[in-house]
Order: structure tokens, then C-alpha cells, then sequence
């Protein structure tokens, strides 16, 4: 070998290289290790939206099918709102209005926020199963419109951006199955990002 590839006590530079990337990536283990053991039982979060949790929800396309017939021409518009809740599902909004069954409620489908069901999660109703007709909060009949509940107050209990994402998902597919033009769509004026196709 050459003698410029050898240092003063005989090494050879290269494997003084290898010594040092072994020794980095020792340190960088246990340096990682450190901090997974210092995290113990708790990960950190996937933050605002995290894309592994929204894959494991049922496609809309999915979703929007129902047991009765369905016809293009019986809706013709969505409204969106709020339930008005930090947290609920199906069987909680029902009892916090009062209702004696799930199945009463004012809604076709409702958007879970992670209290009461999966953040995004859509749960379709009975109503939305039978394609019934329903009134809206105070009774006033809403032919032709297809209600989504989402479950937050719009004031201190504000949409997750999964609750956004799956609305906009669930919106989208209905508009394509029942050709319902994207101004029949009424959003509430204060959801961030609603309404982007």
C-alpha cells in the first residue's frame, strides 16, 4: 500500500473512518433509546391530523350507500351544522336533545371529533338508511336536504381538521352520487377550510 493511506502508527485512514461511523451510530442509538424510555407509555401525538389514523376510516363512497332506493333527483341540497357539543355520537346527541331514540335524530350523518367516536369518523343515521326526509332543529321540513351534524359548538369546541377533511370527503361524494351543485352546499360561515374542491 501506498504510505499516504497510513498514519504514524501504521493504521490505515480508512479504517479510522469506519471507527468513527460506528461510533456515531452507537451514539445515535442510545441517544434514541434515551429518549424512547424517557417518553415511556407516552408517544407523542400525530398531531393535528394524522394521515395513518384518516386511512383507517370507511371511504364515503361507502358510507353515503343506504338500504332504501336511491334516486337522483330526491336531493338536492346539504346543509351543514354543528351539534353544538365538545363530544357526542349517535346515541349522546340524542339524549342531549331529548330525544327517546338515536333514531329521531334531525340528521343524516353525523362527523365524530375523537370524544364519542373516532376524530372523522361519519356515522350515517337511521335516517339517512330509510332516505327519509327530516325537519331541522325547530321542526321546519327540509325536502330535498341531506343534514350533516359535526360534532363540536363552533364557539369553544371548534371542527378537528380530520372533522373538515371528511366533511369535504363526504360532501364531495354526495354532490357526484345525487349531482347536487356545489352552491346547494351551506356550510356553517365560521368552518375553517370547508367548502375547497
Amino acid at each position: 500500500m501506498p504510505a499516504n493511506n497510513r498514519t504514524k502508527d501504521g493504521y490505515h485512514y480508512a479504517s479510522l473512518r469506519v471507527w468513527k461511523a460506528l461510533l456515531m451510530l452507537l451514539l445515535s442509538m442510545t441517544l434514541g433509546a434515551a429518549v424512547l424510555m424517557a417518553l415511556g407509555n407516552n408517544p407523542p401525538s400525530g398531531g393535528a391530523f394524522c394521515l395513518s389514523s384518516y386511512y383507517m376510516l370507511a371511504a364515503t363512497d361507502k358510507l353515503i350507500n343506504s338500504s332504501a332506493a336511491q334516486t337522483i333527483g330526491r336531493w338536492s341540497s346539504i346543509e351543514i351544522c354543528y351539534s353544538g357539543t365538545s363530544s357526542g355520537n349517535c346515541e349522546s346527541l340524542a339524549k342531549a336533545i331529548g330525544l327517546r331514540s338515536h333514531d329521531q335524530l334531525p340528521y343524516h350523518f353525523v362527523v365524530c371529533n375523537g370524544h364519542g367516536g373516532s376524530d372523522g369518523q361519519i356515522l350515517p343515521t337511521v335516517s339517512w338508511d330509510r332516505q327519509l326526509f327530516i325537519g331541522d332543529r325547530v321542526g321546519r321540513p327540509r325536502v330535498g336536504t341531506i343534514r350533516i351534524c359535526i360534532v363540536a359548538d363552533g364557539r369553544n369546541a371548534y371542527p378537528t381538521d380530520a372533522q373538515v377533511k371528511r366533511v369535504d370527503c363526504l360532501v364531495d361524494s354526495l354532490c357526484k352520487r345525487f349531482q347536487i351543485l356545489p352552491s346547494r352546499v351551506y356550510y356553517p360561515s365560521d368552518l375553517p377550510g370547508a367548502g375547497v374542491y
